[in-house]
């Protein structure tokens, strides 16, 4: 007697299929595609309407069935050899209509029934081994010319999974199998491109994000994004999904847990292992050993794929295109595997109604193994939910972070570059804020179109032609407003459309700061190399102490991130860091002392009456105590705007061509003969020695002839002691010092106080000037002479120096110490608190104890010798003058120089000038330091302070 169909019935095979196939469409809904998920509903509507169907099939009519399945399953493969449709190199489908079908899933049901015929038949095992074998090969071979390797290796599986099944000897089985492991490398040969990367990156172990790997890397981070319950409501749930290649077939089941979380895999898997059981308990109450072959070949058929489909998707085994059966989309496997439930339901109600056969011989008919591969199976699966959920453990935060990384793509926010203050705060650079409103054009609604051009005072059409035109772009520059306008854009908030900083580089006191201050720019080769982290595009210093104190100045950028899929399509603004404005410098320099040094450098160049006009110059005052540069100026010079951004070409083209090299900062790198200032370093040199007496008098006269050579004095002097000298500045006294001394004792003193190599201000691009020596002078190619040790005793000869070095060795001889000149004073943030810079102490000289005579001269110059103008001070000084012949001088004229110190007893500033072609030292260079000094000294107080600062040590 036949059961009716009701009775006929698992619940829990019927609702582990119902579970299956209700995530596989909950998984389809999760990514959106509306379509996709209504074909799969169909198809699972069809196949349980065939389940409903073979629900009445009865073991009498399995043979027809297995053999018209096999046969069916074998046409439709050669139909597909001939006329099927290729896609990606694989023919693999035949078309009806607007019907797809895929014969190799029909055939994986065909083979099992088929196979449970043969093997469960009553004849010997080598028949049964040799017919099984056969009817295996062909679907096998048919599968592999498409080729379908995966599902080949599905079908081998399942053909020994039916062999162990169907008591075949377990000898002859291992000797098959070892027979597959030989031949098995030589299949790689079969392998397409695509397929060997993905073997190689499983076994090399890649997540490369650029090459095969990719998938691998993709599978760990649905797994790991989807967290217990998954985010399926959330946008960036579906985004990642959008990652994970193959999402709806071979990966459904990472894309399940990505979606739904690990539960809902848990539960998928659960409802695998249930239905496996299930099958396997239908097989023990067959009809007959055929019947419990089918059964028991479904359950391993079913239980091969989940494994290797959940292995695949964890990266356990190489990703080998092995869909999830009822889970993943494809409408034939959903169809028959579903179809095929109703059929073993079947055959076991019919043998239920047997039951006179289930006591004959029933241990001997009974699959082999049959409990222990499905206990196996399920063991594995909980295994591999265990194995997710440490992945999401472990690695969950870092690949979340892999995730937003390769959905992101920024753009950079400049920062705000830190000012730069004078020592009391007063702005010498600065960057004037304004508001950039950008848009990402494919994310902005059409009607909000004309809300944004309204804030942004732009026509409607013109900028909907803009936004059209640059749909792919990620940052586009809208409109530049007050921060003010900027602030009602962002109040907006309008979608897709984010307001950042921009700023103006701007320098308040222009030209007469120019040299020192420098310029920005976007960044070069030279400055990529300096420092590695810039972005390309970035505005750096280039030039002054813009380009030093870069690092402090420039801030650190912030970006604005769009997620977009892998396209590239934006979807959504995603995550906004604010810039961090950069750390104001504060300098050493006095602006009003600046201004006034500036000023009386401009009124020489314009023509001191009775000497010649020079072209360039450069004047320093500096505190000999700690190096601090109190002011500096150097003329002509240049316009910081000229730099841009943008750049203004045609004045930088004038400014190029101008004399007198206005692009140079002229107290750090022009470098000149220094005449007679350099007596100082030479009696200082003598006074080191200690070979003739300060205060031993030396003839004097209108000239000092050495061999046949005359060398002239600036005017007639009487004999005089060393002091008397330098106060009248004796060329014939200083022929006879450096003559006497010879040159090693003029150059090791001049090393010492700085002179021949850059001093290590806080500028770039300074010179070192030169000092010749016998050995270098030869090596060069030169000679030195006996004239010019003579002549290096008046600052002549092998020998420039720079403004800079001159005013460190005064200040060397007038304290006993040479500083470490520096402009840099402290740094700061917004709250105002400043750090000082740390620089060197002052380096003590040896022998600056015995330089009281060389003062001495210096104070008698100031008093009523060439410097006598400072005579004017409030305090006592000490000086030096300087008349330099100089060959780069266009006019012929010599230099000009004047070095002062004061006061007298402590000095506490030094002044310096230097004019090329500026005639005679007191009456040009003199001119510009006379005032200044006074300027100092009047104001002092007021100059020297800088208030509270912090000093870390």
């Amino acid at each position: 007697m036949q059961l009716p169909a009701a009775a006929r019935l698992d619940p829990l095979a019927i609702g582990a299929v119902l579970v299956l196939a209700g995530l596989g469409l909950a998984n389809l809904a999760a990514l959106g595609d509306r379509s996709v998920m209504q074909h799969q509903l169909y198809l699972d509507a069809a196949g349980v309407a065939l389940l409903i169907v073979l629900l009445r099939w009865r073991t009498a009519g399995l043979r027809w069935l297995s053999w018209t399945s096999y046969v069916a399953s074998l046409l439709l493969l050669v139909a597909v050899d001939v006329g099927g449709l290729t896609v990606n190199g694989a023919r693999r489908w035949l078309t009806f209509g607007s019907f797809t079908v895929q014969p190799s899933e029909l055939a994986k049901i065909g083979l099992v029934l088929a196979l449970a015929q043969v093997l469960g038949s009553n004849h010997s095992w080598p028949r049964r081994l040799a017919v099984a074998t056969a009817v295996a090969a062909l679907p096998i071979a048919l599968v592999v010319t498409e080729p379908d390797l995966s599902t080949s290796a599905v079908l081998c599986a399942l053909t020994i999974a039916m062999l162990v099944l169907g008591r075949i000897p377990l000898v002859v089985l291992a000797a098959f199998l070892g027979v597959v492991a030989v031949v098995l490398p030589f299949g790689e040969a079969l392998l397409h491109p695509y397929q060997q990367e993905r073997l190689d990156a499983f076994l090399s172990g890649s997540t490369d994000a650029n090459g095969p790997g990719w998938a691998i890397q993709q599978m760990h981070i649905a797994l790991a994004w989807g967290g217990l319950t998954g985010g399926a409501g959330d946008p960036l749930h579906r985004l990642v999904a959008l990652y994970l290649p193959n999402r709806e077939t071979d990966l459904a089941f990472a894309s399940l847990v990505e979606q739904r979380g690990v539960l809902a895999g848990s539960v998928a898997v659960l409802a695998v292992a249930v239905l496996v059981w299930r099958l396997v308990a239908a097989s023990r109450h067959t009809r007959n050993r055929p019947a419990s072959l089918a059964a028991a070949g479904f359950a391993a058929l079913v239980s091969v794929e989940v494994a290797v489909s959940v292995a695949g998707n964890l990266g356990l085994v190489p990703t080998a295109g092995v869909p999830f059966p009822m889970l993943s989309y494809g409408g034939t496997a959903a169809t028959v595997h579903i179809a095929t439930v109703g059929l073993v339901l079947a055959l076991r109600a019919d043998g239920e109604t047997h039951r006179l056969w289930m006591h004959h011989r029933l241990d001997g008919l009974r699959p082999r193994l049959l409990r222990t591969s499905a206990l196996l199976v399920t063991g594995a699966l909980l295994a591999m939910l265990v194995s997710i959920w440490q992945l999401q453990s472990a690695q969950g935060p870092g690949l979340r972070a892999t995730a937003l990384s390769q959905m992101e793509r920024c753009t950079r926010v400049p920062a705000a570059r830190g000012d730069i203050t004078d020592r009391h705060g007063h702005p010498l650079a600065v960057d004037v804020r304004r508001a950039r409103v950008t848009a990402v054009p494919a994310l902005v609604p059409p009607h909000q179109v004309r809300t944004l051009a309204a804030l942004t005072a732009r026509p409607v059409a013109e900028l909907r032609r803009q936004l059209r035109r640059h749909q792919k772009s990620l940052g586009l520059t809208v409109a530049q407003l007050p921060p003010a306008a900027g602030r009602r854009v962002r109040q907006a908030h309008l979608t897709g459309v984010y307001v950042v900083p921009d700023t103006h580089r701007r320098y308040p006191q222009a030209a007469s700061l120019a040299p020192i201050l420098g310029w920005t720019g976007v960044a070069t080769a030279v400055e990529m190399k300096r420092w590695p982290d810039l972005p390309l595009g970035a505005l750096v210093g280039r030039a002054g102490l813009e380009q030093f104190y870069d690092p402090l100045l420039r801030g650190t950028d912030g970006r604005q991130c769009v997620y977009v899929t892998p396209a590239g399509t934006p979807v959504t603004l995603g995550p906004y860091t604010p810039p961090r404005r950069g750390s104001t410098v504060r300098l050493t320099l006095d602006l009003g002392l600046q201004r006034k040094l500036t000023d009386a450098l401009a009124a020489v160049l314009l023509g001191v009456p009775g000497q010649p006009r020079g072209d360039l110059g450069g004047s320093v005052v500096l505190d000999p105590r700690n190096g601090q540069v109190l002011a500096m100026a150097s003329l002509p010079t240049y316009d910081n705007r000229v730099f841009g951004p943008p750049v203004h070409s045609p004045a930088l083209t004038r400014l190029a061509r101008r004399p007198a090299s206005p692009m140079l900062e002229h107290v750090t790198q022009a470098a000149a003969p220094p005449g007679s200032t350099f007596k100082l370093v030479v009696a200082a040199a003598n006074m080191r020695r200690g070979l003739i007496s300060p205060y031993r008098l030396l003839p004097g006269g209108g000239s000092w002839t050495l061999g046949d050579h005359t060398f002239g004095n600036w005017m007639t002097l009487p004999a005089q002691n060393l002091p008397q000298a330098i106060s009248w500045s004796n060329d014939v006294y200083f022929y006879q010092l450096a003559w006497a001394l010879g040159p090693t004792p003029i150059i090791r003193t001049a090393r010492s106080l700085g002179v021949g190599r850059p001093t290590g201000i806080d500028l770039p691009g300074e010179s070192g000037g030169y000092l010749g020596t016998p050995r270098s002078v030869r090596a060069s190619g030169g000679t030195w002479y006996p004239g010019s040790t003579v002549i290096l005793g008046i600052g002549q000869g092998y020998l420039t120096v720079t403004p800079l070095q001159d005013a460190l060795w005064t200040g060397g001889v007038a304290t006993g110490a040479v500083a470490r000149p520096h402009l840099g004073l402290a740094y700061g943030g917004p709250a105002h608190t400043y750090t000082a810079l740390r620089w060197p102490r002052p380096r003590r000289l040896p022998y600056a104890d015995k330089l009281g005579p060389v003062r001495a001269g210096m104070a008698l110059a100031a008093t009523s010798g060439t410097a006598s103008i400072l005579n004017a001070l409030p305090v006592k000084a000490a000086a030096k003058t300087g008349s330099a012949e100089d060959p780069s001088a266009p006019n012929g004229a010599p230099d000009s120089w004047f070095t002062a110190a004061a006061p007298l007893s402590h000095p506490r500033m030094v002044a310096t000038s230097f004019v090329r072609g500026g005639g005679h030292g007191v009456s040009t260079s003199g001119a510009v330091v006379l005032p200044v000094m006074q300027y100092f000294f009047a104001h002092e107080r007021e100059i020297l302070r800088t208030g509270s600062l912090t000093t870390h040590r």
